[in-house]
């Protein structure tokens, strides 16, 4: 019998299912979600669905891709889930794994994003993801990165949500190499299938208001302007579209890309976004988990500077001692 897994033509003697081909490639059942011939295969079923020659097979998993309350108890709220930090980020692009967990300790995080990728059946035993960012500690929200259609975005999701049973995902359909600016109408087709599927959507998408408010209106649970081309570095390119953004918004509105330093994320926060999500300025800093302590130090200032309200911009000097009794 020959089927194809991962892209790779295989061959089995004798009758086969989904766990027994899981078993001879050395994998881990709780750890990987399963796709035949373009079609969830549930876990439950595994050993009961039998492998037929011709089968395509993909095989996924993720990959890198406490109390942090003040003592008023800052918390924000996305899809009925509470939460204490505003800083969420990325697994990716980091030196390795251990890197990888100190620096996400190290920023406070409660939610890391995870890439959906094939199995690489070659080093069936070799360390994931979830070996060292415990889901049960970390809201795992997985993403559609790299993909450029609504059909694939809306397919990853769909094998992520089997692999994790997580509904909450981020929602990005890119529209080219280059810039990878988000693609708004393959987006929208996207996230109203995924809504009318039950999942709960945070959605990357263009700093336009118009859009932004589409988006929520199909029911997305949290919008996501970009700052910046992603991986730029560039900081809150468009303050105004971002305040905008805001204003009419009544779910959740986060930056997400083009965060570079301490100081971009501290002003997203001054706007009042609910969170930021970055992962390229912190893992790719010479010291990426001395930046992560850093935007945690930043966000929670430029939180705490939006809620206590700027002093108003004047002209001219204004001076702060008084001019009476003066010598």
């Amino acid at each position: 019998m020959n089927i194809t897994v991962n892209g790779d033509a295989m061959e089995f003697h004798g009758p086969a299912t989904v766990a027994s081909l899981i078993s001879q490639l050395g994998l881990d059942q709780g750890k990987v979600a399963v796709e035949r011939n373009l079609e969830i295969v549930p876990r439950s079923t595994y050993d009961a669905v039998s492998l037929a020659d011709g089968d395509r097979i993909e095989i996924v998993h993720f990959i890198g891709g406490g109390d942090h309350a003040g003592a008023d108890d800052d918390h924000w709220t996305v899809a009925g889930r509470r939460f204490t930090s505003r800083l969420l980020v990325g697994t990716g692009k980091y030196r390795d794994f251990e890197e990888t967990r100190d620096a996400i300790a190290a920023s406070g995080a409660e939610i890391v994003t995870v890439a959906v990728r094939r199995v690489n059946l070659a080093t069936p035993g070799a360390p994931m993801l979830v070996d060292y960012l415990d889901p049960r500690h970390y809201t795992f929200l997985p993403n559609t990165a790299g993909c450029y259609t609504a059909d694939d975005a809306v397919r990853t999701l769909r094998l992520a949500r089997e692999a994790g049973g997580w509904n909450l995902v981020k929602l990005e359909v890119l529209g080219n190499v280059k810039t990878l600016y988000p693609n708004m109408p393959e987006t929208l087709k996207a996230a109203e299938v995924l809504v009318k599927e039950g999942f709960e959507v945070m959605v990357y998408c263009a700093d336009d208001p118009i859009a932004a408010k589409r988006l929520e209106e199909i029911g997305c649970c949290a919008i996501m302007p970009l700052g910046a081309p992603i991986g730029s570095g560039l900081g809150i390119q468009n303050a105004v579209n971002i305040r905008l953004i805001i204003e009419e918004a009544k779910v959740p509105v986060l930056v997400d890309a083009g965060v570079g330093t301490a100081s971009d994320a501290a002003v997203a926060m001054e706007l009042g976004c609910d969170a930021v999500l970055m992962n390229t300025a912190i893992a790719e800093a010479k010291e990426p988990i001395l930046m992560a302590r850093a935007m945690k130090a930043a966000i929670e200032a430029g939180r705490l500077a939006y809620r206590a309200g700027r002093m108003p911009r004047k002209l001219y000097a204004d001076p702060s001692s008084p001019l009476a009794g003066l010598i």
